[in-house]
């Protein structure tokens, strides 16, 4: 046996062993060695492992899985040909129902471990199809003249290197298609090495691609890039400095930026740099959801915090009740206003003709204030409500919620909170019940972002 084999033989045998017991939050693989936790990258529950761990500390390791032993029947061939080395997935190499079954898994931990707090009924998860499902993505563009040009694509995992890629299979609108083509034209430009990212936004109607600029293109730039919005059918947009400066640049005749919840009779408009979920069809469920947990009905008000461009607060007002939108950025509360506006003449309520009169602009308030530095003031501008939405980013609402007892909001009876944070969740949560008298009727997992340790959720709580 040749001297490398002998030492690779060698090194195999003195490796550690460990069976595998469960998923964390990021996806690893968890197991406990002589007490001590072991994460392991690309790890599934029931499988025996041998590892390499990575990093040491008192009371766990981390660690790269080096060989299966026993493989889990859950194990999957990953679909993508760059999953490997592209950080946009983590778990392909796991059956989709044990994605969905793990992540259920991190927010009842989290709720029971931070909130301390437990769940009267645990929902069904919500999730749809797991591939082409990305309709918004910031897609890195890196010069790298030992590679033959640009790369266009995510990051390397546990990398600041974007990933030699040519196709991706999540993202939606025949992007992932795409990423080779970009790369030749990216390649093909003056300032390829002036463009660090191309941000993606899929609408009903067309695909918008905002080209993060730091130099201005050349008139043969401009050809090429007009050549290839042609051939692709997609619309190119410039951004020279912040978001706000992102504009239209060829065809300026492009159908509008939008996305729909047929249920309710909406389509919404959006710029492609602003906030909008990626996942289409798991949003319409999610959107559903919340709506039958808030059961609005005709006349009554409900407030909609962190409302963005009116996502949840347009449904609430298409069923009858008057909602009132509150969000940080005064962009946003004007596209909600908007998004009111162009869709008024669906019709005025899905329950019936009891509200003519009233359009949907009528039945919707919108207003701008920053719920985490000014909480206080723009809670005293939302008027007496039974029933409250809360939708933050990954921070949470914790000072939102401490203002929500029954000294200060007797009337406020049911909450449905949807979260993108299950640690915040449930540290909210824990704040709701523990101290404003609320109880956790349910709650479940929102798989916005499959192939992802990326965990949604959506709980809904009551008092008497």
């Amino acid at each position: 046996m040749p001297t490398e084999l002998k030492q690779a033989a060698q090194q195999a045998i003195q490796l550690p062993t460990a069976r595998i017991e469960s998923l964390d939050h990021e996806g690893r693989g968890i197991a406990h060695v002589e007490g001590k936790a072991i994460f392991i990258e690309g790890a599934l529950p029931r499988e025996q492992v041998t590892y390499q761990a990575s990093r040491k500390k008192k009371n766990f390791e981390t660690a790269h899985l080096i060989s299966i032993q026993k493989p889990a029947p859950e194990r999957v061939l990953a679909k993508c040909v760059h999953y490997e080395i592209c950080g946009g997935c983590l778990l392909q190499h796991a059956d989709y129902a044990l994605q969905v079954a793990a992540k259920q898994r991190v927010l009842e931990d989290n709720l029971a471990r931070i909130g301390r707090v437990e769940c009267e009924r645990i929902l069904p998860p919500i999730y749809a199809a797991q591939w082409q499902y990305r309709h918004r993505a910031r897609l890195s563009v890196n010069y790298v003249a030992k590679k033959g040009g640009v790369l266009v694509g995510f990051r390397e995992r546990k990398s600041s290197y974007v990933a030699d890629m040519k196709s991706c299979e999540v993202l939606a609108g025949g992007i992932g298609q795409m990423i080779a083509p970009l790369r030749d034209l990216m390649t093909s430009l003056s300032i390829r090495d002036r463009m660090p990212q191309i941000e993606v936004a899929v609408g009903e109607r067309t695909t918008a691609l905002v080209l993060r600029l730091l130099a201005p293109p050349s008139a043969d730039d401009e050809i090429k890039l007009k050549a290839f919005a042609d051939k692709h059918r997609i619309q190119w947009w410039v951004q020279e400095k912040g978001p706000e400066t992102a504009a239209p640049f060829y065809p300026l005749d492009a159908p509008d930026l939008t996305y729909t919840l047929p249920e309710y009779d909406l389509e919404l408009l959006f710029r492609p740099t602003e906030f909008t979920q990626v996942n289409h069809a798991v949003n319409r469920l999610m959107v559903a959801r919340a709506m039958r947990m808030l059961d609005p009905q005709p006349g009554e008000k409900i407030a909609d915090l962190f409302c963005g461009l009116g996502n949840f607060s347009l449904p609430i007002a298409r069923l009858g009740a008057h909602v009132i939108g509150v969000e940080g950025s005064a962009a946003l509360t004007d596209r909600a206003t908007e998004n009111a506006k162009r869709n008024s003449h669906n019709g005025n309520s899905l329950r019936g003709s009891s509200l003519k009169g009233h359009s949907l602009a009528e039945r919707s308030t919108f207003f701008p204030a920053d719920l985490y530095t000014d909480q206080v003031a723009a809670m005293q501008r939302i008027p007496a409500v039974s029933k409250m939405l809360i939708d933050p980013p990954r921070d949470g609402a914790l000072e939102v919620c401490k203002l929500l007892g029954r000294d200060i909001r007797p009337e406020l009876k049911r909450i449905v909170y949807v979260s993108c944070s299950p640690s915040t969740l449930a540290r909210d949560a824990g704040e709701l019940v523990h101290n404003q008298g609320f109880k956790l009727k349910a709650a479940g997992i929102v798989n916005m972002f499959p192939h992802t340790a990326h965990v949604e959720s959506i709980a809904l709580f009551e008092r008497d």
